[in-house]
């Protein structure tokens, strides 16, 4: 893979092509909330290489190699992404209606842009929040007061530019008191595309009753993989099972 940049809106993002230049519609991976590029681990070259699909991975600004955040974020951050800078993205280096793949952050991202009416192909949604619950904000201060107190910031330095204002960036919106309000249900119905959601029985970050408000809101109840003991990430901690159902999934939209 080849890492490489490209300006929006006067912010660098870094992102990679994967794969070769192959037919169909391509793969879009969009990152969770402290991810990036790299933090894809090999989840996303194999689910491109087993595909025959190009694919795309980018940083969102403040992760990975891209720009760091220049002030802090609001809790609409994820609708400014689905609806602002991901058409850009994708206009400006695909051109054409990709299947996304989002986790976490970067799945309540894809729901956005496909529920506001931009042409997709297909979602893979893991780990997906459509509003914020009390069990996911305890897991984000607990990890928060861990990061205060041990080496997290020397692990996250090896993906990161600024590996405190990545945490910060992402913790302190999240447990802002006007994000206990977030909400993205209403993009739900928007959504005529099929999809996959994948969850880990174990996520700290969400409960099964995200998968129940999806299913409500989507026009045609989604496709769904429950990873048993799994957690947050079901996609490198079980990736032989979810890597199976991501391509099973997007090999099924052609036929």
């Amino acid at each position: 893979m080849q890492r490489s940049s490209i300006t929006i809106d006067g912010v660098e993002l870094h992102y990679r092509r994967l794969g070769a230049d192959f037919e169909g519609p391509p793969l879009v991976f969009l990152h969770e909330g402290l991810g990036s590029v790299e933090l894809w681990r090999d989840f996303a070259d194999e689910v491109v290489g087993r595909t025959r699909r190009r694919g795309l991975a980018f940083s969102r600004q403040g992760n990975g190699w891209s720009a760091p955040l220049s002030s802090p974020r609001t809790p609409d951050y994820m609708h400014e992404e689905g609806l602002k800078t991901l058409p850009a993205v994708l206009e400006a280096l695909l051109g054409t209606p990709p299947i996304l793949i989002g986790h976490s952050d970067g799945a309540s991202i894809a729901i956005v842009y496909a529920g506001a009416g931009n042409p997709v192909k297909g979602l893979v949604l893991i780990a997906p929040h459509v509003f914020a619950e009390e069990e996911g904000l305890r897991a984000i201060r607990a990890i928060r007061r861990r990061f205060a107190q041990g080496d997290l910031v020397e692990r996250m330095a090896k993906y990161h530019v600024d590996p405190e204002s990545t945490f910060h960036g992402w913790a302190d919106v999240w447990l802002s008191p006007e994000f206990r309000s977030w909400n993205i249900e209403e993009y739900l119905p928007g959504v005529d595309c099929p999809t996959l959601v994948v969850q880990g029985s174990d996520d700290q970050y969400g409960t099964m009753q995200q998968l129940v408000a999806i299913d409500a809101g989507l026009q045609t109840p989604a496709r769904r993989l429950v990873v048993e003991s799994a957690g947050h990430s079901p996609h490198l901690t079980n990736p032989g099972l979810v890597t199976d159902e991501v391509v099973d999934f997007i090999t099924g939209l052609e036929r």
